[in-house]
């Protein structure tokens, strides 16, 4: 059995907080190289405050993706409590693929250097997905989206529109295209 862990103290969640933002900044700007002593200078703390939060770069990559993964689950949940649940889905779709850039590089790296996700990312994403369930099943009850698309034909749908986003360069309208075939 684990023992129970102690809340972090105010000034501890606050230097943990700020370690993550700056090593997610570190990381889009200089790649995942970049040292822990960077990461501890550019979030105004010490180096062992960083090794106390995080004792292995593994860590703090999970928690880099499991913040990411957590905002992305944010904004699905408020697309789906907004009070036009049926037209949420393309907008969040499309605001998804529209800033996918520096995080997605840094996630795909992770992935590159073959840094598998840890229980924080994965429960992230275990979230996100749920809730982005909900926001297809909302959109297709209203007739805005397929009634023949699961949820995993979503997800290559954006993977495609990140690709051809990427490839073209523009502002949106290929990803807009890639969408439109989730519609009826």
């Amino acid at each position: 059995m684990k023992p129970l862990e102690r809340p972090l103290r105010a000034d501890a969640r606050r230097n943990r907080q700020q370690i993550v933002e700056a090593a997610r900044e570190a990381f889009m700007i200089d790649g995942i190289g970049v040292s822990l002593d960077e990461i501890a200078r550019r979030a105004g703390v010490g180096p062992g405050t960083v090794h106390r939060h995080f004792p292995t770069k593994k860590q703090l990559y999970d928690a880099i993706v499991a913040l990411h993964l957590d905002e992305l689950r944010r904004e699905a949940q408020a697309a789906l409590d907004g009070g036009d649940k049926d037209r949420g889905f393309f907008p969040y779709l499309t605001g998804l693929v529209g800033r996918a850039g520096p995080e997605q590089d840094v996630t795909e790296a992770l992935a590159a250097a073959g840094v598998e996700p840890g229980p924080g990312a994965q429960q992230a994403a275990a979230e996100l997905r749920d809730v982005l369930g909900a926001l297809l099943s909302a959109a297709q009850e209203s007739g805005v989206v397929r009634s023949d698309v699961n949820a995993e034909d979503v997800r290559a749908v954006v993977v495609a529109a990140l690709a051809a986003q990427r490839y073209r360069g523009d502002d949106g309208r290929i990803a807009d295209l890639i969408l439109g075939c989730l519609r009826p």
